[in-house]
This record gives structure tokens, C-alpha cells and sequence, in this order.
């Protein structure tokens, strides 16, 4: 039987991997996909290949399965409260506009976090709510 409860253990694993997968597609450390592709064109072999296809796959079935469960209202939702978090930590002076590298990072986390909201919802919904999200299949 399905788990009934999600908890944070659950919504943390899914926060990792969604850092995982922005992270290892883009960071500004220099060690990401991105710097490995750029620095291997035009010679581009075939790992820098294969790991951008699996890069190709994970992006999709976590923004596939964000979308289905939240949608674009909720993407933008959830975008507009982390980006008031980032508003409310620049405004207290927690966070520096003048600090690029620093932004690109929280922007990194706050991309990470929703996408890891969106894997989450459904499974938090259905512990709010009692009612569970279904996939319509039609078979006419």
C-alpha cells in the first residue's frame, strides 16, 4: 500500500533532487553541464552527449509532473512567494542586490524549491484536503 503521508523527510528528498538537477544542469561555480558543453565545443563527444539527454529526461518528468500537479497559476504562485522571500531577505539586508553570484544562487534554490513544491503538491493536497489528484485517462 502507497504511502498516506508525505512529511518532510519526503518533501526534502525532493527538494535534493530538484537541486540536484538545476545544479548539475547550471551553477556558477564552473562545474556544471553547461561549462562542460560550452568548453567542449565544437569537439562534442559522446558522455557530453549522453548526459545532456539524461539531463534532457529529468527536467522533463519533474517540470511534466509539476505542471500536471500544480500548473502555470501555481508556478507562478509559488515563484512570487519565494521571490517575496528573496525580497524580504534583500529589504532586512540579509541579501545584497550588488552580490550576482549570490543572487544567481538563490535564484538556483528558488528554482529548485519549485520545482520541488510542484513534485510535492499532490502528495500534500491529499493530506489537506482527503482528496487525492487523478490523471484523466479516456479509453473510447
Amino acid at each position: 500500500m502507497a504511502q498516506e503521508s508525505i512529511g518532510f523527510s519526503g518533501i526534502a528528498l525532493r527538494f535534493a533532487a530538484a537541486l540536484a538537477l538545476v545544479l548539475l544542469t547550471f551553477n556558477p561555480s564552473g562545474w556544471s553541464y553547461f561549462h562542460w558543453l560550452s568548453q567542449s565545443v565544437p569537439g562534442v563527444t559522446p558522455p557530453v552527449v549522453l548526459a545532456g539527454i539524461a539531463l534532457l529526461i529529468a527536467w522533463a518528468v519533474f517540470v511534466g509532473a509539476t505542471m500536471r500537479s500544480i500548473g502555470v497559476a501555481g508556478v507562478l504562485l509559488f515563484a512570487a512567494f519565494f521571490g517575496a522571500l528573496v525580497w524580504t531577505a534583500v529589504f532586512y539586508g540579509w541579501l545584497s542586490l550588488d552580490n550576482t553570484s549570490a543572487m544567481v544562487w538563490v535564484g538556483l534554490l528558488v528554482l529548485a524549491a519549485v520545482l520541488a513544491m510542484g513534485m510535492s503538491w499532490s502528495h500534500l493536497r491529499r493530506q489537506m484536503s482527503g482528496q487525492a489528484d487523478v490523471d484523466e485517462v479516456s479509453s473510447k
